[in-house]
């Protein structure tokens, strides 16, 4: 299962109705969206999406039926349990992306809007405040950095020194490959935002 199906399921498994849902669902040997509705209490709308999410995701079938000329789906479950499982290192960068992103060269941006906050100790970057928009339209963002990320960004090259690559920068800043996703995210954020340059 995909965060993204597995966000579906956890979003009908959270409704107030779900365990009543599931209750009927078990009870009737196959049930329409009017029946459910009109036995909790709910619109037929409310219902049918949570049967389709339902459907979709491979825990009810479905048999198309006719009243008349008028067709409509009967529900029933496909499955005795549910279970989620989420593969979360689906996440990770590969390692072939990876060795590309840390060989790249970067900067500090020349008259990037933004702040960096060092912190108490002055040996790492504690936060940075961009600032997005113009004149009274503009906003802030405020990024909370890790504390490797907060050393990495402490010997990121100014705009007029001569870039230096992700690896570089992080052996100035004693970080070892295990921060590299963390480091390399937080990299691209920044030249999303335009305060890192990449050469």
């Amino acid at each position: 299962m995909d965060f993204k199906e597995a966000a579906k399921l956890g979003s009908c498994l959270s409704k107030d109705y779900a365990e009543d849902l599931f209750r009927l669902l078990t009870t009737y040997k196959s049930i329409s969206a009017s029946e459910a509705a009109s036995r909790l209490g709910l619109h037929i709308k409310t219902i049918q999406d949570c049967l389709e999410d339902l459907y979709s995701l491979e825990i009810l079938d479905r048999e198309e039926v006719y009243e008349g000329k008028r067709p409509y789906f009967r529900y029933h479950l496909k499955v005795k349990e549910i279970s989620m499982m989420v593969d979360l290192s689906t996440f990770h960068l590969k390692e072939d992306a990876t060795d590309s992103r840390v060989k790249m060269s970067i900067r500090e941006m020349k008259n990037a809007k933004a702040r960096f906050t060092t912190s108490r100790s002055n040996d790492y970057i504690s936060n940075i405040v961009i600032w997005m928009g113009e004149g009274r339209s503009r906003t802030e963002r405020k990024i909370n950095l890790s504390i490797p990320q907060g050393k990495f960004l402490f010997h990121l090259p100014f705009p007029t020194a001569e870039p230096l690559n992700i690896t570089e920068i992080m052996h100035k800043a004693g970080l070892d490959d295990a921060h590299i996703p963390e480091i390399v995210d937080i990299v691209d954020v920044l030249i999303e935002f335009e305060v890192i340059e990449r050469i």
